[in-house]
């Protein structure tokens, strides 16, 4: 499928035609070998979406106005192989930018999407139960997450993206209503994170289950970005959420030649693991992280993180204890495929 001018949804909810489902609005389902390329440009249409009162806008003092609520995805790939997407311009989404769920085998190459910073759940490109998927040669800048990666997704591969302003590169949210969730073999290479209010995250929910593991960041600039590297085993939307017991497991996962500079108001590294089912085997080599502006913020913050420094980083990450501990051997609620 070739795409050249500019191809445009509907003028915001108001005009959206009530027969059709407003949670998508191009939808390729059950294809093999689709190629979806072209010099044109996809414009979503989305301010009016993003207006709606139940969007989670921020507001004064730190505030948030409830969501979500429905809203198209631009572009869903669903249940489909072999696709190929190329060349696309796309721009202020309604929500998400790209989803593809349930696919195979998926290429996508030299893409540019660009909402505003303050656009709600615009992620310029979301992955679940998908696997061998090659993200790569793009640029993209949102009010949401750059790439997410979600559960089921295997075998991901990502180079020469650049991100930001948005919520940088992340696997998660995992593990939601105590399910389970399964993420393995992500590897991100040549990056470029700016401006952004995190660079490269795993976010997980208390009372999940399942793994992450495989994960490999390895050649990541990142300029001016708050939470630089951050695991968080307690991700929670609105604070209000109850401590559990079990979670996600977040294992082998490494940090290799990531340099770069960091908004003050936040520690560069920041690895929050569970009580029950710590981290482990979370590796650093290479990494060197300086203030954008002001003083060195040089406390990195561990809890119930499992792993090592190869190198000498900057901050240094001492906090990162040795070994494996024994609750997590053996552990059926751990095992994914």
């Amino acid at each position: 499928m070739q795409v050249d001018g500019v191809l445009m949804p509907p003028d915001g909810p108001d005009c959206w035609p009530p027969s059709d489902n407003r949670r998508q609005w191009l939808i390729f389902s059950n294809l093999d070998g689709l190629t979806l390329r072209g010099a044109g440009t996809i414009e979503g249409n989305g301010e009016e979406w993003w207006n709606l009162p139940c969007k989670p806008h921020r507001g004064p003092n730190g505030s948030t106005l409830h969501g979500p609520c429905d809203s198209p995805t631009l572009i869903r790939f669903f249940e489909s192989s072999n696709l190929v997407v190329r060349g696309l311009r796309v721009e202020n989404s309604p929500e998400f930018h790209f989803r593809f769920d349930g696919c195979s085998d998926v290429l996508v190459d030299g893409l540019f999407i660009r909402s505003p910073a303050n656009s709600p759940n615009t992620d310029g490109i979301h992955v679940e139960n998908t696997e061998r998927v090659g993200i790569y040669n793009s640029k993209i800048s949102n009010g949401d997450d750059c790439i997410s990666i979600g559960t089921g997704s295997y075998d991901v591969d990502i180079q020469n993206v650049t991100c930001g302003p948005g919520h940088g590169i992340s696997i998660g949210s995992l593990g939601v209503h105590n399910s389970q969730a399964c993420v393995a073999n992500v590897t991100v290479r040549n990056a470029v994170i700016r401006n952004s209010d995190n660079g490269l995250r795993i976010k997980t929910w208390q009372g999940g289950m399942g793994s992450v593991s495989g994960i490999a960041f390895d050649g990541v600039t990142m300029e001016n970005v708050r939470n630089c590297i951050i695991i968080d085993q307690y991700y929670c939307q609105d604070k209000r959420c109850m401590n559990q017991s079990t979670a996600v497991h977040v294992t082998d996962v490494s940090y290799a030649n990531v340099r770069g500079s960091y908004d003050v108001r936040s520690a560069p590294i920041h690895f929050a693991c569970s009580d029950t089912v710590p981290c482990t085997n979370v590796t650093m080599a290479e990494v060197e992280l300086l203030p954008f502006s002001g003083e060195l913020v040089d406390d990195p913050y561990c809890w119930s993180a499992y792993g090592a420094q190869q190198t000498p980083t900057i901050p240094p990450v001492s906090c990162l204890q040795d070994g494996v501990p024994e609750s997590l051997l053996d552990n059926p609620d751990l095992k994914c495929r």
